[in-house]
């Protein structure tokens, strides 16, 4: 076998053999890897050069991604017809079909070439910004669903609707909010919602029966969410409304609407909470090989008596999308321009409902993950997979823009988590450590315009999460589509370490004081996140990092004071209010579209929702806010700030 052969194959599979690391080191990834990712890929490794013949033969999509009023090339074909969305048909008719006028109509089109059916997808420049939706620049706020606090052991849609109308009343013109995909309700302890069962489908935890009248809600829960405990309360509330429910017309409408695909969610979801008890939480993977696979999944239900189990987990779905239906009509009837901002994780759990639903989609044998840097030496290994380049191209893309287009059912807008993954995603072969991954190309020339396409459709603002490891151009490319880029405070800074001025940063972005993996400005002004390592014996020096954030300090108090948004002596560590207010000033008064301010800095709070690559030892994901919805917004601190904000960006 020849390394040449094996190389080619690599390179015409999409991975990268050369690769740059953090420092800006050239590096080389192993054979052995290159042949296990490979593998995985379905590529036979062992023989290269007959499996790069077989690559090279396999037919191309049946999709043809083009820009609105772009010349689109037809060589070789005699004849070409193409209708529109609307029914409409654009005849040409050339020895070599040439439609070098273009097609001036967003959409998916018919193209017929000769005797092939294909998709025309004509898009245009650019996503829709805020800018174009409100012809000004906007203001919001972040928030984890399961952190408010209006009733309840732990938020839920209804949770979120108060808080999205109280948001909309105090000037907001978004509420962008943590990620709403299904988890596994029969492991309620995988509590993070970045690790989906599925994309597609909704966290029926968050459904809230008291929307159709049914089992009030109970009283509010403790500071941290205590997840076996709070979920079994909640299942048995859904259960309860589920055998009281007298039937709806809408939702026998809503379940045919979802067709197989939301079938087999629910069935998945029976077949978990049932099978869990036996072989044990982790998904699919566990269960018995005659489960594995949906060929019979009909027959097992029927077997095993689960059919009300199956209806029971249709109706909590169709609870939860009629309550985040309605959290969007509220933060729309109460003022919000763009409404909620939903969340698109990067990945799905291997053992989740849509590798069960659809293997064929992901890359089932490697796991996502980042390759070592300053702050992870090991590398990460995140446990979870994505689509698989070939299978999306195969598909036309289908499997993203069903993703894609379930965010953004109920919102005016999506954040895409690690945009990054657009262009290329670090790969790891299962049982392989995180330093023994490449990176995996994708298919970003198509993907972006479809994204644009889908904006317009939507009338959607779409964020394009672009921290870490950048590759070069990835920022241009996303900015070209329209696409916002993410600025966070902390991290704008130049190369002597002084932060940017307020006016230096990207309009076409969002500024943001924090995220929800950093710590709010109060917690990072005392050093709270320093104090965590130190709590966790992490790697690192101390009292090294203390000395480098008093250095820090000294620097965001000079940035403020430079810009006129702050006066006097820096504040102590431990008194943090006027620097909070100072941040949410500067991100302010930057020129972005868009400013998203986490609720945490909105209230000075200083612990964060979660703390990356610690499990137990932080409680992540289960933090709750002090008080209800408007309650938080009238207290005089968030309201002084909300009242500098609108008039930084009055409506």
């Amino acid at each position: 076998m020849s390394d040449t052969e094996l190389l080619a194959l690599a390179d015409a599979a999409g991975v990268l053999v050369d690769w740059t690391d953090f420092d800006g080191r050239q590096r080389r990834v192993e054979l052995d890897t290159v042949r296990a990712v490979l593998a995985a890929l379905g590529h036979d490794a062992a023989a290269p050069g007959e499996a790069l013949k077989a690559l090279q033969s396999r037919p191309s999509p049946d999709m043809l991604i083009a820009s609105v009023d772009a010349p689109i090339r037809l060589a070789g074909a005699g004849r070409a017809r193409v209708t529109l969305e609307d029914g409409r048909g654009l005849d040409t008719v050339r020895d070599v079909a040439d439609l070098t006028r273009g097609v001036s109509q967003p959409g998916y089109h018919q193209l017929e070439l000769d005797d092939r059916l294909m998709t025309l997808a004509i898009c245009p420049a650019r996503c829709v910004t805020p800018r174009d939706l409100l012809g000004r620049d906007a203001w919001g706020l972040t928030a984890q669903i399961y952190g408010l606090r209006d009733h309840g052991a732990f938020g839920d849609f209804t949770s979120l609707a108060a808080f999205a109308r109280a948001a909309g009343q105090a000037g907001a013109d978004a509420l962008a909010i943590s990620p709403t995909n299904a988890l596994f309700p029969a492991a309620p302890g995988r509590c993070s919602p970045y690790s989906p069962s599925s994309r597609d489908h909704l966290n029926i935890l968050y459904g809230d029966p008291a929307a159709l009248g049914l089992a009030p809600p109970p009283p509010s829960g403790p500071e941290l969410i205590e997840w076996p405990a709070a979920a079994a309360a909640k299942l048995a509330r859904l259960n309860a409304a589920y055998h009281a429910f007298a039937g709806d017309r809408r939702f026998d409408d809503w379940v045919a609407a979802g067709g197989p695909k939301l079938r087999l969610h629910a069935i998945f979801e029976a077949l978990d909470e049932r099978l869990a008890h036996i072989f044990g939480a982790g998904g699919w993977r566990r269960w018995p090989t005659a489960y594995r696979t949906v060929d019979r999944a009909e027959a097992i239900i029927g077997q095993l008596g689960l059919g009300d189990r199956v209806g029971f987990f249709l109706f909590a779905q169709w609870l939860a999308d009629l309550g985040l239906e309605q959290a969007q009509a509220e933060a729309k009837g109460a003022g919000m321009g763009i409404g909620l901002i939903a969340d698109l994780a990067v990945g799905l759990d291997p053992g989740g409902s849509h590798a069960w639903r659809r293997p064929e989609e992901l890359m089932l044998g490697l796991t996502l993950g980042a390759p070592p840097d300053a702050f992870q030496a090991a590398g990460q290994g995140w446990g979870l997979t994505s689509f698989a380049p070939d299978a999306l191209r195969s598909a036309n893309y289908r499997p993203f823009l069903e993703t894609l287009r379930a965010a953004l059912r109920h919102a005016g807008g999506v954040r895409i988590d690690h945009a990054l993954g657009l262009g290329r995603l670090w790969v790891i072969p299962d049982g392989a450590t995180a330093d023994q991954g490449a990176y995996l190309r994708y298919p970003i020339e198509e993907l972006l315009p479809l994204i644009a396409l889908e904006s317009r459709r939507a009338e959607a603002v779409v964020i394009g999460e672009d921290l870490g490891v950048v590759p070069p151009g990835l920022r241009a490319a996303l900015d070209e589509h329209g696409l916002l880029g993410m600025r966070v405070l902390p991290f704008e800074r130049d190369e002597a370490r002084a932060f940017i001025p307020p006016e230096a940063w990207d309009r076409r972005a969002v500024a943001m004081t924090s995220t929800h993996d950093l710590p709010p400005t109060a917690g990072w002004w005392r050093g709270c996140d320093i104090d965590w390592r130190e709590r966790l014996d992490a790697p690192g020096d101390r009292d090294r990092e203390r000395d480098q954030r008093t250095e820090d300090r000294d620097a965001l108090w000079r940035l403020a004071s430079q810009a006129g948004l702050a006066e006097g002596q820096a504040p102590p560590s431990d008194a943090p209010d006027l620097v909070v207010d100072a941040a949410l000033a500067v991100v302010g008064q930057t020129p972005c579209e868009l400013v998203l301010l986490p609720i945490e800095d909105l209230l000075g709070l200083e612990e964060q929702p979660n703390l990356p690559g610690v499990v137990d030892l932080h409680p992540n994901w289960r933090r709750r806010l002090p008080a209800a919805s408007q309650a938080l917004l009238s207290t005089p601190a968030a309201a002084s700030r909300l009242a500098r904000l609108n008039a930084q960006r009055p409506r």
